[in-house]
């Protein structure tokens, strides 16, 4: 083959191989944003609480028992489509400990979406100016994590909760790192 033969093949082999990255890419889930963080303590913080402002929530809270911590604003309309699933959630399952995580909002609204709809968390973490939601790898909401009893990430999950998720993707998580504990 000559030299101008085989140039006029490079264009052709970097076209296939990026037609082969973008059919790839057509497979792949966007929900599954894999998390630097799974396997990994939970990053440490320091947040005021959502109903007690003078109370400080830390890592420390975290521990003893699996938490799932949401990530919720009572802005995000993809966090009142899973509002109901978390409130059955928090009274079917009185071994988990679900965690609130409000981020960038208003101490007032977040409240009085809580007064509308219920409140399913244990502890509710405040974080309206991101301080520690950066740490934790937040980019939106609403966003999960199952955190183990000693503190440990062990799932992420972006977008809402429905009992579908919770039963065939998160649940699992949860009983299979309740299980170490015994």
């Amino acid at each position: 083959m000559n030299k101008s033969a085989t140039r006029a093949l490079i264009p052709l082999g970097i076209f296939i191989a990026l037609a082969a990255l973008l059919f790839y890419g057509l497979g792949l889930n966007p929900r599954e944003i894999p998390s630097p963080l799974i396997g990994k303590p939970a990053p440490d913080f320091a947040l005021a609480s959502l109903k007690d402002p003078g109370r400080t929530l830390t890592r420390k809270d975290l521990l003893g028992k699996v938490s799932l911590v949401n990530v919720w604003a009572s802005w995000c309309p993809s966090c009142r489509q899973e509002h109901a699933e978390l409130m059955r959630i928090a009274r079917a399952n009185a071994d988990i400990q679900v965690i609130g995580f409000n981020w960038k909002d208003t101490r007032p609204e977040a409240l009085q979406m809580l007064q509308r709809f219920g409140d399913p968390y244990a502890e509710i973490l405040y974080d309206p100016d991101n301080e520690v939601g950066i740490d934790w790898g937040v980019y939106g909401a609403p966003e999960t994590f199952v955190v183990d009893g000693e503190g440990i990430i062990r799932h992420k999950r972006i977008g809402p909760i429905d009992q579908q998720v919770w039963e065939s993707e998160i649940l699992p998580v949860i009983e299979r790192y309740s299980a170490k504990k015994s």
